[in-house]
């Protein structure tokens, strides 16, 4: 017999496609946006001669890179750790642009585990193996995670699309990082991030993206929140054109909260624009699922 925790599978899942598919693409490789302003100079320090981007600028690079879809559908091995239990699962999404979203989730055996439906008002959720059903809203979602999301926010990020760290953009500071031969939008200026990765104490929330300088793509995102004391660090890995869409086909994701969860992805397959069965049937014998507020 299959024993589940409901709530840890389900922060699994949603944990996996509310942070993982992040930065899957773009428009097509004509629209890549390219920088002439990379030149190693590996016989003196090695260090990149980078050209100084305003945080303006590189937040409309990152747009301008926009993966763009009406539908979407991929299909994705995931190694979860949460805290100290594994989970080997086949997960695969469909969905459609500003619409909906369907999640299904299964054992690396085959055997079904459960399938999560979103719409921009709407969640709704089936436990195969205890013949339970869940409808709701994302008031579950962010009592469950703890966030603060909605509809747009999960699909700008699941896709790779430009979410704003704040409402002000003028607060997103850019940074230039010759050394590593990159670039940053952080809420922070270099000075502080170097004292913050030597160990300084942080004193308020901080977000950074860290950026491909040849095509605008993120490599590594990052944020803390200090008044919760939660870290969330995505890092993109092995870019390849496959299935005519240019992403990162591994995906490591650490994420210290309530609760410690690791997330290994590595994408199978990527396709969009091919229209997508989006609906989730409850069968009738299934009982309601009793939600507890998580303390």
């Amino acid at each position: 017999m299959i024993k589940l925790n409901l709530h840890k599978l389900l922060a699994a899942a949603l944990l996996i496609f509310f942070s993982d598919f992040s930065f899957v693409g773009c428009k097509s490789k004509k629209n890549i946006v390219k920088t002439e302003d990379v030149v190693i100079n590996d016989t003196l320090t090695g260090r990149c001669h980078l050209a100084f981007k305003t945080a303006k600028a590189l937040t409309k690079h990152i747009k301008e890179n926009a993966f763009d879809y009406t539908w979407i559908y991929a299909k994705a091995n995931a190694e979860v750790k949460i805290d100290s239990e594994d989970y080997s699962l086949d997960i695969k999404v469909r969905g459609k642009k500003d619409s909906a979203l369907l999640i299904s989730i299964q054992y690396i055996l085959g055997i079904e585990i459960a399938k999560v439906l979103i719409t921009r008002d709407s969640v709704r959720m089936v436990i195969y193996p205890k013949k339970q059903f869940f409808k709701g809203d994302f008031n579950y979602i962010n009592e469950l995670l703890n966030a603060d999301l909605d509809f747009d926010v999960i699909q700008a990020v699941l896709f790779g699309n430009y979410a704003e760290f704040d409402d002000d953009e003028t607060k997103l500071k850019p940074v230039t990082d010759r050394q590593n031969c990159h670039y940053l939008v952080s809420t922070e200026r270099k000075r502080r991030l170097r004292k913050i990765s030597q160990g300084s104490e942080l004193k308020k929330s901080l977000q950074t993206m860290t950026l491909n300088p040849d095509n605008f793509k993120i490599l590594k995102n990052e944020f803390i929140d200090v008044s919760t004391n939660q870290r969330f660090l995505a890092v993109y890995e092995n870019f390849t054109m496959k299935d005519s869409v240019y992403a990162p086909h591994h995906v490591n994701i650490d994420i210290a909260a309530q609760k410690k969860v690791n997330l290994k992805i590595d994408y199978v397959r990527i396709e969009k624009n091919q229209p997508q069965k989006l609906s989730l049937n409850i069968p009738p014998k299934y009982e309601p699922i009793s939600v507890k507020k998580q303390k």
